[in-house]
């Protein structure tokens, strides 16, 4: 029997890396989103997670086998956070319930299972690193545990396995999405070599010199496909990093050779993204038109917030992957490759010159 799975997200840094992967296998992709965009081998599916009666009208034709959840919405505070990720989980497995046919839901998450949430980012009592799944939560408010909670629920209801994936800082290629640190990185770049600005790191001493992992996207989608089909990776939760580990100090240098710049020296200080491309919006405009650019809002390809969060952080951030490993899922890739990966595909995109 053909596999059939829903992404909800698919148009996202992960969502579209899982439809590549378990297109490529052969199953047949449904993507959902309120304005589903054109893409390659998906069945696209509009509905909004927040409308319960436009769930069930769009999904009344279509019988998943298999979910994978890999998307929130942003909110003020965490406790509105939890209020609609939470909805947006339940509204979602309430309408495929009639059905009957979905045997695993994959929810995608992330290391602030560990760090806490925006509002109390790496702050107060923080897990020993590496990060393990046996550390469970912190006794915080936090949507990822709300999301996690729906998901159980309607296992436990549905009698569907589930499992979750927890990404550190994800590497892929997205438009428009809220937290894209490669894409953010690329465009900086480009702005540092085309102004002549010096292109300085803009985190934490801790960051520069210590030691971190990262997520590539095309990784993740495999160890969702593997953990949607695994017996032995039933019901169990995930970190999922690339394998190695690195320093900014050294993975700064790898990028700017890639744009043909020099790394400005680190002098300690936090200089926060948000405060070096503030605006640059129309300087970037410039540049695409200049360039022939595809995409000339700077909004829709860099979010300094989020990697401002990532890079400012205080603490050592690295996560240990025994779990999966031990399980079956052996898959490595490179950080560095990662990023040059993706900084070809944006080239080749027209999304930077």
């Amino acid at each position: 029997m053909t596999e059939t799975v829903l992404i909800v997200g698919a148009s996202g840094i992960v969502g579209s890396a899982a439809a590549a992967v378990m297109g490529e296998a052969g199953w047949r992709v449904l993507g959902l989103a309120r304005n589903p965009p054109a893409q390659d081998g998906v069945v696209p599916v509009a509905a909004d997670l927040q409308d319960p009666d436009s769930l069930k009208q769009a999904l009344a034709p279509h019988r998943p086998t298999r979910v994978v959840l890999s998307t929130w919405m942003r909110r003020p505070t965490e406790a509105e956070m939890i209020r609609v990720n939470g909805a947006m989980v339940k509204n979602l497995l309430d309408a495929l319930q009639p059905a009957g046919s979905v045997r695993h839901v994959a929810l995608v998450t992330g290391l602030k299972h560990y760090l806490g949430p925006f509002e109390a980012y790496g702050k107060g009592a923080v897990p020993q690193t590496p990060f393990r799944e046996e550390q469970g939560r912190l006794p915080v408010e936090n949507f990822y545990y709300a999301q996690e909670d729906e998901v159980f629920a309607a296992a436990k209801r549905d009698g569907f396995s589930w499992s979750v994936h927890r990404p550190h800082t994800i590497i892929g290629k997205a438009v428009g999405n809220a937290m894209n640190m490669g894409t953010t990185l690329a465009v900086y770049a480009t702005l540092c070599r085309e102004t002549g600005r010096p292109f300085r790191f803009p985190g934490s001493a801790m960051q520069w010199n210590g030691l971190t992992d990262m997520t590539d996207a095309r990784l993740l989608a495999r160890q969702l496909l593997w953990a949607s089909t695994a017996p032995q990776a039933e019901n169990q939760d995930f970190n999922v990093v690339n394998g190695d580990v690195f320093r900014w100090s050294w993975m700064w240098g790898r990028i700017a050779a890639w744009f043909g710049i020099e790394p400005a020296p680190f002098d300690g200080n936090v200089q926060p993204l948000e405060q070096q491309m503030a605006g640059d919006a129309p300087l970037w405009a410039e540049i695409a038109r200049k360039h022939g650019l595809a995409e000339p809002d700077l909004d829709r390809l860099a979010s300094p917030w989020h990697t401002d969060a990532d890079l400012g952080r205080p603490i050592e951030v690295v996560t240990d992957m025994s779990k999966s490993r031990r399980l079956g899922f052996l898959d490595y890739q490179p950080t560095d490759d990662a990023f040059f990966d993706l900084f070809g595909r944006l080239r080749a995109d027209r999304l930077i010159p």
